[in-house]
Protein backbone atom coordinates (compact mmCIF):
# COMPACT_ATOMS: atom_id res chain seq x y z
CA UNK A 1 0.00 0.00 0.00
CA UNK A 2 1.14 3.57 -0.67
CA UNK A 3 1.58 6.12 2.08
CA UNK A 4 -1.57 8.22 2.66
CA UNK A 5 -1.50 12.02 2.54
CA UNK A 6 -2.75 14.34 5.28
CA UNK A 7 -4.76 16.42 2.79
CA UNK A 8 -7.00 13.44 1.99
CA UNK A 9 -8.57 13.22 5.46
CA UNK A 10 -11.72 15.12 6.44
CA UNK A 11 -11.94 14.59 10.23
CA UNK A 12 -8.72 14.49 12.24
CA UNK A 13 -7.96 13.93 15.92
CA UNK A 14 -4.58 15.26 17.10
CA UNK A 15 -3.24 13.98 20.42
CA UNK A 16 -0.74 16.16 22.29
CA UNK A 17 1.10 14.74 25.30
CA UNK A 18 2.26 16.50 28.45
CA UNK A 19 5.95 16.12 27.62
CA UNK A 20 5.43 18.12 24.41
CA UNK A 21 3.06 20.74 25.76
CA UNK A 22 4.71 21.46 29.12
CA UNK A 23 8.34 22.38 29.74
CA UNK A 24 9.13 20.09 32.68
CA UNK A 25 12.04 22.25 33.90
CA UNK A 26 10.07 25.51 33.77
CA UNK A 27 6.68 24.01 34.63
CA UNK A 28 4.86 26.04 31.98
CA UNK A 29 3.41 25.69 28.50
CA UNK A 30 5.89 25.76 25.61
CA UNK A 31 4.16 28.71 24.00
CA UNK A 32 6.23 29.08 20.81
CA UNK A 33 5.88 25.37 19.99
CA UNK A 34 2.15 25.44 20.71
CA UNK A 35 1.67 28.49 18.48
CA UNK A 36 3.37 26.62 15.60
CA UNK A 37 1.20 23.53 16.12
CA UNK A 38 -1.97 25.61 16.25
CA UNK A 39 -0.97 27.36 13.01
CA UNK A 40 -0.96 23.87 11.43
CA UNK A 41 -4.36 23.09 12.98
CA UNK A 42 -5.75 26.42 11.74
CA UNK A 43 -4.55 25.65 8.20
CA UNK A 44 -6.43 22.32 8.25
CA UNK A 45 -9.48 24.09 9.69
CA UNK A 46 -9.43 26.73 6.91
CA UNK A 47 -9.37 23.93 4.34
CA UNK A 48 -12.67 22.66 5.73
CA UNK A 49 -11.33 19.84 7.88
CA UNK A 50 -12.91 18.92 11.21
CA UNK A 51 -10.16 18.95 13.85
CA UNK A 52 -10.24 17.72 17.44
CA UNK A 53 -7.47 17.98 20.02
CA UNK A 54 -6.88 15.41 22.76
CA UNK A 55 -4.62 17.25 25.17
CA UNK A 56 -2.73 16.09 28.23
CA UNK A 57 -1.17 18.56 30.60
CA UNK A 58 -3.65 19.35 33.37
CA UNK A 59 -1.74 17.53 36.12
CA UNK A 60 1.63 18.82 34.91
CA UNK A 61 0.39 22.43 34.86
CA UNK A 62 -1.44 22.03 38.17
CA UNK A 63 1.58 20.68 40.01
CA UNK A 64 3.60 23.60 38.66
CA UNK A 65 1.07 26.22 39.78
CA UNK A 66 0.80 24.55 43.19
CA UNK A 67 4.61 24.24 43.38
CA UNK A 68 4.42 20.52 44.18
CA UNK A 69 7.74 18.63 44.41
CA UNK A 70 8.89 16.35 41.59
CA UNK A 71 8.12 12.65 41.79
CA UNK A 72 4.96 10.54 41.90
CA UNK A 73 1.74 11.96 43.34
CA UNK A 74 -0.90 10.21 45.41
CA UNK A 75 -4.27 9.79 43.69
CA UNK A 76 -5.95 12.64 45.59
CA UNK A 77 -2.94 14.87 44.88
CA UNK A 78 -3.17 14.11 41.16
CA UNK A 79 -6.90 14.85 41.19
CA UNK A 80 -6.41 18.18 42.97
CA UNK A 81 -3.51 19.15 40.69
CA UNK A 82 -5.69 18.32 37.67
CA UNK A 83 -8.48 20.54 39.01
CA UNK A 84 -6.09 23.51 39.13
CA UNK A 85 -4.27 22.69 35.90
CA UNK A 86 -7.38 22.04 33.82
CA UNK A 87 -8.41 25.70 34.08
CA UNK A 88 -5.01 26.83 32.81
CA UNK A 89 -5.01 24.20 30.06
CA UNK A 90 -8.45 25.16 28.77
CA UNK A 91 -7.59 28.85 28.81
CA UNK A 92 -4.35 28.18 26.91
CA UNK A 93 -6.08 26.29 24.10
CA UNK A 94 -8.89 28.84 23.93
CA UNK A 95 -6.43 31.70 23.55
CA UNK A 96 -4.14 30.11 20.95
CA UNK A 97 -7.02 28.89 18.78
CA UNK A 98 -8.89 32.16 19.29
CA UNK A 99 -5.91 34.01 17.82
CA UNK A 100 -6.85 32.31 14.53
CA UNK A 101 -10.54 33.11 14.93
CA UNK A 102 -11.39 29.53 15.92
CA UNK A 103 -13.80 28.78 18.77
CA UNK A 104 -12.96 26.11 21.33
CA UNK A 105 -15.05 23.76 23.46
CA UNK A 106 -13.68 21.75 26.38
CA UNK A 107 -14.88 18.18 26.89
CA UNK A 108 -13.72 16.15 29.91
CA UNK A 109 -14.42 12.44 29.68
CA UNK A 110 -13.93 9.35 31.81
CA UNK A 111 -13.57 5.73 30.80
CA UNK A 112 -17.31 5.16 31.32
CA UNK A 113 -18.17 8.04 28.95
CA UNK A 114 -16.59 6.17 26.05
CA UNK A 115 -17.63 2.64 27.03
CA UNK A 116 -21.27 2.97 28.21
CA UNK A 117 -23.54 3.43 25.20
CA UNK A 118 -25.80 6.14 26.62
CA UNK A 119 -22.91 8.30 27.81
CA UNK A 120 -20.98 7.50 24.63
CA UNK A 121 -23.85 8.87 22.56
CA UNK A 122 -24.07 12.00 24.71
CA UNK A 123 -20.35 12.70 24.28
CA UNK A 124 -20.56 11.90 20.55
CA UNK A 125 -23.47 14.30 20.11
CA UNK A 126 -21.62 17.10 21.91
CA UNK A 127 -18.53 16.62 19.76
CA UNK A 128 -20.68 16.51 16.63
CA UNK A 129 -22.44 19.77 17.48
CA UNK A 130 -19.15 21.58 18.21
CA UNK A 131 -17.77 20.43 14.86
CA UNK A 132 -20.97 21.51 13.13
CA UNK A 133 -20.42 24.97 14.65
CA UNK A 134 -16.81 24.87 13.33
CA UNK A 135 -15.34 24.91 16.83
CA UNK A 136 -12.37 22.73 17.80
CA UNK A 137 -13.20 20.38 20.69
CA UNK A 138 -10.34 20.05 23.19
CA UNK A 139 -10.74 16.75 25.02
CA UNK A 140 -8.97 15.34 28.06
CA UNK A 141 -9.54 12.59 30.59
CA UNK A 142 -11.35 13.98 33.62
CA UNK A 143 -8.47 13.41 36.03
CA UNK A 144 -10.29 15.19 38.86
CA UNK A 145 -12.74 12.30 39.28
CA UNK A 146 -11.13 9.32 37.55
CA UNK A 147 -9.63 6.75 39.91
CA UNK A 148 -6.84 4.32 39.15
CA UNK A 149 -9.37 1.51 38.69
CA UNK A 150 -11.65 3.37 36.26
CA UNK A 151 -9.40 5.39 34.02
CA UNK A 152 -7.50 5.20 30.78
CA UNK A 153 -4.36 6.51 32.47
CA UNK A 154 -2.91 7.48 29.10
CA UNK A 155 -4.25 9.74 26.39
CA UNK A 156 -3.15 7.51 23.50
CA UNK A 157 -5.96 5.01 24.00
CA UNK A 158 -8.35 7.79 25.02
CA UNK A 159 -7.57 9.58 21.75
CA UNK A 160 -8.26 6.37 19.83
CA UNK A 161 -11.66 5.97 21.48
CA UNK A 162 -12.47 9.64 20.86
CA UNK A 163 -11.52 9.17 17.21
CA UNK A 164 -13.82 6.17 16.85
CA UNK A 165 -16.60 7.90 18.79
CA UNK A 166 -16.44 10.92 16.47
CA UNK A 167 -16.10 8.80 13.30
CA UNK A 168 -12.74 10.45 12.56
CA UNK A 169 -10.84 9.05 9.62
CA UNK A 170 -7.40 9.93 11.00
CA UNK A 171 -5.77 9.94 14.44
CA UNK A 172 -2.42 11.71 14.81
CA UNK A 173 -0.34 10.85 17.89
CA UNK A 174 2.36 13.47 18.36
CA UNK A 175 5.19 11.84 20.25
CA UNK A 176 8.77 12.45 21.33
CA UNK A 177 9.88 10.05 18.60
CA UNK A 178 9.39 9.98 14.81
CA UNK A 179 7.35 6.79 14.85
CA UNK A 180 7.66 3.05 15.41
CA UNK A 181 11.17 1.63 15.13
CA UNK A 182 12.05 -2.04 14.74
CA UNK A 183 14.01 -1.75 18.02
CA UNK A 184 14.38 1.02 20.64
CA UNK A 185 16.44 3.75 18.91
CA UNK A 186 17.87 4.95 22.22
CA UNK A 187 19.57 1.59 22.72
CA UNK A 188 20.25 0.70 19.09
CA UNK A 189 21.78 3.36 16.79
CA UNK A 190 20.92 1.16 13.79
CA UNK A 191 17.22 0.98 14.64
CA UNK A 192 15.05 1.41 11.54
CA UNK A 193 11.91 3.53 11.31
CA UNK A 194 8.93 1.59 9.99
CA UNK A 195 7.03 4.01 7.69
CA UNK A 196 3.94 1.87 7.08
CA UNK A 197 2.10 -0.74 9.16
CA UNK A 198 -0.67 -2.49 7.24
CA UNK A 199 -1.92 -4.41 10.29
CA UNK A 200 -0.95 -4.65 13.95
CA UNK A 201 0.59 -8.11 14.26
CA UNK A 202 2.29 -9.79 17.22
CA UNK A 203 5.61 -8.81 15.64
CA UNK A 204 4.59 -5.13 15.59
CA UNK A 205 3.43 -5.32 19.21
CA UNK A 206 6.78 -6.82 20.23
CA UNK A 207 8.58 -3.71 18.95
CA UNK A 208 6.93 -1.43 21.53
CA UNK A 209 9.00 -0.21 24.48
CA UNK A 210 8.18 1.54 27.80
CA UNK A 211 7.41 5.15 28.67
CA UNK A 212 10.44 7.46 28.51
CA UNK A 213 9.30 10.66 30.22
CA UNK A 214 8.30 11.52 33.79
CA UNK A 215 5.36 13.54 32.47
CA UNK A 216 4.26 10.83 30.05
CA UNK A 217 2.02 8.00 31.21
CA UNK A 218 2.11 6.24 27.85
CA UNK A 219 4.95 4.71 25.87
CA UNK A 220 5.05 3.01 22.49
CA UNK A 221 3.05 0.08 23.93
CA UNK A 222 0.01 2.30 24.55
CA UNK A 223 0.41 3.76 21.05
CA UNK A 224 0.24 0.28 19.55
CA UNK A 225 -2.88 -0.39 21.65
CA UNK A 226 -4.31 2.87 20.31
CA UNK A 227 -3.51 1.73 16.77
CA UNK A 228 -5.46 -1.50 17.34
CA UNK A 229 -8.48 0.42 18.65
CA UNK A 230 -8.40 2.98 15.83
CA UNK A 231 -7.75 0.72 12.86
CA UNK A 232 -10.34 -1.83 13.97
CA UNK A 233 -12.92 0.99 13.93
CA UNK A 234 -11.93 2.22 10.48
CA UNK A 235 -9.61 5.08 11.51
CA UNK A 236 -6.11 5.46 10.07
CA UNK A 237 -3.46 6.43 12.62
CA UNK A 238 -0.02 7.94 12.46
CA UNK A 239 2.76 8.52 14.98
CA UNK A 240 4.99 11.51 14.33
CA UNK A 241 7.47 13.59 16.27
CA UNK A 242 6.05 16.58 18.09
CA UNK A 243 9.50 17.81 19.05
CA UNK A 244 9.71 19.94 15.91
CA UNK A 245 7.94 23.17 15.05
CA UNK A 246 4.92 22.76 12.76
CA UNK A 247 4.72 18.96 13.25
CA UNK A 248 1.57 18.54 11.13
CA UNK A 249 3.02 20.53 8.25
CA UNK A 250 6.11 18.32 8.45
CA UNK A 251 3.91 15.22 8.01
CA UNK A 252 2.05 16.89 5.14
CA UNK A 253 5.40 17.61 3.48
CA UNK A 254 6.36 13.94 3.64
CA UNK A 255 8.39 14.01 6.87
CA UNK A 256 9.26 10.86 8.82
CA UNK A 257 6.40 9.14 10.64
CA UNK A 258 4.67 5.76 10.94
CA UNK A 259 1.25 5.24 9.33
CA UNK A 260 -1.06 2.51 10.63
CA UNK A 261 -3.57 1.63 7.92
CA UNK A 262 -7.13 0.39 8.13
CA UNK A 263 -9.00 -1.39 5.34
CA UNK A 264 -12.33 0.09 6.43
CA UNK A 265 -13.75 3.57 6.94
CA UNK A 266 -15.28 4.79 10.22
CA UNK A 267 -18.92 4.49 9.15
CA UNK A 268 -18.66 1.01 7.62
CA UNK A 269 -16.64 -0.26 10.60
CA UNK A 270 -19.18 1.20 12.99
CA UNK A 271 -22.04 -0.37 11.06
CA UNK A 272 -20.32 -3.74 11.06
CA UNK A 273 -20.08 -3.43 14.86
CA UNK A 274 -23.78 -2.55 15.13
CA UNK A 275 -24.85 -5.38 12.83
CA UNK A 276 -22.78 -8.12 14.34
CA UNK A 277 -21.95 -7.56 17.96
CA UNK A 278 -24.84 -5.85 19.74
CA UNK A 279 -27.79 -7.63 21.31
CA UNK A 280 -31.07 -5.94 20.22
CA UNK A 281 -33.19 -4.78 23.16
CA UNK A 282 -36.37 -3.94 21.25
CA UNK A 283 -38.13 -3.49 17.93
CA UNK A 284 -39.40 -0.52 15.92
CA UNK A 285 -41.99 -1.29 13.25
CA UNK A 286 -42.11 1.35 10.51
CA UNK A 287 -44.43 2.27 7.65
CA UNK A 288 -43.77 1.71 3.94
CA UNK A 289 -42.70 5.31 3.38
CA UNK A 290 -40.07 5.05 6.08
CA UNK A 291 -38.84 1.75 4.60
CA UNK A 292 -38.29 3.48 1.26
CA UNK A 293 -36.55 6.39 2.96
CA UNK A 294 -34.16 4.11 4.85
CA UNK A 295 -33.31 2.17 1.70
CA UNK A 296 -32.52 5.53 0.07
CA UNK A 297 -29.97 6.25 2.81
CA UNK A 298 -32.09 8.47 5.06
CA UNK A 299 -32.35 8.45 8.86
CA UNK A 300 -35.40 7.04 10.64
CA UNK A 301 -37.68 9.83 11.85
CA UNK A 302 -40.33 9.42 14.57
CA UNK A 303 -43.08 10.04 11.99
CA UNK A 304 -42.30 6.76 10.24
CA UNK A 305 -42.60 4.56 13.37
CA UNK A 306 -45.93 2.79 13.82
CA UNK A 307 -45.12 0.44 16.71
CA UNK A 308 -42.61 0.22 19.58
CA UNK A 309 -41.83 -3.06 21.35
CA UNK A 310 -39.37 -3.94 24.12
CA UNK A 311 -37.70 -2.15 27.00
CA UNK A 312 -34.68 -0.29 25.69
CA UNK A 313 -32.66 2.73 26.72
CA UNK A 314 -31.24 5.45 24.55
CA UNK A 315 -28.19 4.06 22.76
CA UNK A 316 -29.39 0.45 22.79
CA UNK A 317 -29.55 -1.60 19.62
CA UNK A 318 -33.03 -2.26 18.21
CA UNK A 319 -34.41 -4.21 15.26
CA UNK A 320 -36.27 -2.27 12.58
CA UNK A 321 -39.16 -4.13 10.88
CA UNK A 322 -41.41 -3.26 7.95
CA UNK A 323 -45.25 -3.37 8.13
CA UNK A 324 -45.15 -7.09 7.19
CA UNK A 325 -42.85 -7.81 10.15
CA UNK A 326 -39.78 -8.49 8.01
CA UNK A 327 -36.51 -7.31 9.58
CA UNK A 328 -35.00 -4.61 7.38
CA UNK A 329 -32.19 -3.45 9.64
CA UNK A 330 -30.74 -2.69 13.06
CA UNK A 331 -29.60 0.49 14.68
CA UNK A 332 -28.83 2.46 17.84
CA UNK A 333 -31.98 4.23 18.97
CA UNK A 334 -31.83 7.87 20.10
CA UNK A 335 -34.73 7.62 22.60
CA UNK A 336 -35.65 5.23 25.37
CA UNK A 337 -38.71 3.02 24.93
CA UNK A 338 -41.14 5.25 26.85
CA UNK A 339 -40.24 8.37 24.90
CA UNK A 340 -40.22 6.46 21.61
CA UNK A 341 -43.77 5.30 22.35
CA UNK A 342 -44.85 8.89 23.00
CA UNK A 343 -43.44 10.35 19.79
CA UNK A 344 -44.02 7.52 17.30
CA UNK A 345 -45.94 8.70 14.25
CA UNK A 346 -45.35 12.35 15.15
CA UNK A 347 -43.55 14.99 13.14
CA UNK A 348 -40.18 16.25 14.34
CA UNK A 349 -41.73 19.63 15.18
CA UNK A 350 -44.11 17.94 17.65
CA UNK A 351 -41.36 16.13 19.59
CA UNK A 352 -40.47 19.11 21.78
CA UNK A 353 -44.09 19.79 22.69
CA UNK A 354 -44.67 16.14 23.61
CA UNK A 355 -41.47 15.51 25.59
CA UNK A 356 -40.87 19.01 26.91
CA UNK A 357 -37.30 18.91 25.61
CA UNK A 358 -35.67 19.66 22.29
CA UNK A 359 -34.83 16.09 21.36
CA UNK A 360 -32.99 14.74 18.35
CA UNK A 361 -34.79 14.91 15.04
CA UNK A 362 -33.99 11.28 14.24
CA UNK A 363 -35.24 8.18 16.02
CA UNK A 364 -32.17 6.43 14.55
CA UNK A 365 -29.49 8.43 12.71
CA UNK A 366 -28.39 6.91 9.41
CA UNK A 367 -24.78 6.56 10.70
CA UNK A 368 -26.16 4.37 13.50
CA UNK A 369 -28.32 2.27 11.16
CA UNK A 370 -27.52 -0.89 9.21
CA UNK A 371 -29.96 -1.83 6.44
CA UNK A 372 -30.06 -5.42 5.22
CA UNK A 373 -31.01 -6.70 1.76
CA UNK A 374 -34.63 -6.50 0.61
CA UNK A 375 -36.83 -9.41 1.66
CA UNK A 376 -36.62 -12.07 -1.00
CA UNK A 377 -33.29 -10.87 -2.43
Amino acid sequence: MSRPELKNFRRIVVKVGSSLLVDSAEGRVREAWLAALVADVAALHRDGRDVMIVSSGSIALGRSKLKLPRGPLKLEESQAAAAVGQIALARTWSEVLGAHGIGTGQILVTLQDTEERRRYLNARSTIGKLLEWRAVPVINENDTVATNEIRYGDNDRLAARVATMASADLLVLLSDIDGLYDSPPGANPNARLIPLVESVTAEIEAMAGAAESELSRGGMATKIEAAKIATTAGTHMLIASGKVDHPLRRVADGGPCTWFLTPANPVTARKRWIAGSLEPKGTLTIDAGAVAALRAGKSLLPAGVIRVDGQFARGDAVIVRDPDNHEIGRGLVAYDADNAEQIKGRSSSEVMAILGISGRAEMIHRDDLVIGPKHGD
